[in-house]
């Protein structure tokens, strides 16, 4: 490489490897503040608080929980389980909706009708294709069936605590703001995910906690708000839902949960964000599911925050900490670059992955952090080249945030 190249590769990526540590110690912040937050709203996340029952809100509103199902995912029955099994003061429901009742994902519906045949649940049909999104297209034929004013939507794989349901709702009682603010339109949860046996699929789990999770949290905070939902819990009231748009207004998007939630939040409300985690479970990948996994959500959040994916060039902290070392020749500054940001990084994982996360894989798969971080600024790159994603095994173009097929 030639001298004056190299300088300036150098250069450059001293400039992005310090901004990348302005980047992990803005998120540690962040997480902090969300902390506060919901300590306030919860006294049991408090450090050294005895664990107790939290005060139920009176009278509680019933709710209807929409899943979209397609095929069988693991350790999805499970997670059917954990939604009845809710400590909740007033009526839920459960609505499943599926294209065909001959999916096999209707058998495991069946089966959790039996197991619990106190519990109000329903599969429904739901042929019609309306739109090029799937899952929006069998969630807006099942909602025609919701007996409850809200519905919660979220993925078939999220495991839930017993008392998943009271924290969310919680959010809308009217106690939550005062009267200068809009009203809460959408309440959503952070996650985190729950690894299998591959490589891959333990990266999958180690992204959500230590980068994806931290964005979120940062976006908050500099935002004064989330502005969009987490596919992991979508609670809305259905005024709001009308008013932004209803379900046929987001059919042929990808980004169907961050949509609803901007879409709610254009309409007047806010978003807000639970005290409750819930987990999801990551499947098996090999390179190629996780590739193309990490494609498909690099690509959404570029054709949805096109400024935000440009921004994610100072995430990047480690990544180019480490080409800073090979563009110097190995220089001791760089070293020294290098050694701090990769502290810093530890510290951001550790705080949002096993902090405000909860979750207990982060610290023994910390050392693959590195490696996790390369890909990814490998992966980032490559979003840039073009807008085809795999989803469920099909092939999509991305045009102006819309699917099309391939």
């Amino acid at each position: 490489m030639p001298h004056a190249l190299a300088q300036a590769v150098e250069i450059l990526t001293t400039a992005l490897a310090v901004a990348g540590m302005g980047y992990f110690v803005a998120s540690i912040a962040a997480a902090q503040v969300f902390e506060r937050e919901r300590r306030r709203l919860r006294p049991e996340f408090a450090p050294g608080a005895m664990t107790h029952e939290p005060t139920p809100v009176e009278p509680a509103p019933g709710v209807s929980i929409l899943k979209s199902l397609k095929g069988v995912d693991p350790g999805m029955l499970d997670a059917f389980r954990s939604h009845c099994r809710q400590k909740y003061a007033g009526d839920f429901e459960l609505l499943f909706g599926v294209a065909s009742l001959s999916d096999p994902a209707a058998r495991a519906v069946t089966e959790l009708e039996a197991e619990f045949p106190q519990s109000a649940i329903r599969l429904i049909e739901c042929p019609l294709q309306l739109g090029a999104n799937g899952k929006v297209s069998t969630l807006a034929q099942a909602a025609t069936h919701a007996q409850h004013e809200f519905l919660l939507i979220n993925d078939s794989d999220i495991t839930v605590s017993p008392r998943y349901l009271e924290r969310v709702m919680c959010r809308f009682a009217p106690g939550s703001r005062d009267a200068n603010t809009p009203p809460v339109g959408m309440v959503t949860a952070l996650y985190r995910g729950k690894s299998h046996s591959t490589l891959p699929s333990r990266l999958e789990a180690l992204g959500i906690a230590t980068e994806f999770m931290p964005g979120v949290l940062l976006s908050k905070m500099i935002e004064g708000g989330l502005r969009y939902g987490l596919g992991s819990t979508l609670a809305m009231r259905r005024e709001a839902l009308e008013k932004a748009g209803g379900w046929l207004s987001i059919v042929d998007c990808l980004a169907d949960d961050y949509e609803l939630g901007a879409r709610i939040r254009e309409a007047g409300y806010r978003v807000e964000v639970s005290a409750e985690v819930v987990e999801t479970a990551v499947p098996a990948y090999n390179w190629r599911g996780y590739f193309d996994h990490q494609l498909r959500w690099l690509r959404t959040v570029r054709c949805s925050r096109p400024a935000g994916y440009a921004g994610l060039i100072f995430t990047h902290g480690l990544g180019w900490a480490l080409v800073n070392v090979l563009a110097s020749g190995v220089s001791p500054v760089s070293l020294w670059l290098l050694a701090l940001s990769f502290f810093l990084r530890l510290a951001q994982a550790m705080t949002v992955g096993a902090g405000v996360l909860g979750d207990h894989d982060v610290l023994p798969n910390l050392w693959l952090l590195p490696l996790r971080d390369v890909i990814a600024m490998a992966l980032w790159a490559w979003g840039f080249a073009g807008t085809t994603i795999v989803w469920r095994g099909e092939r999509f173009a991305l045009r102006d945030g819309k699917l099309a097929k391939v």
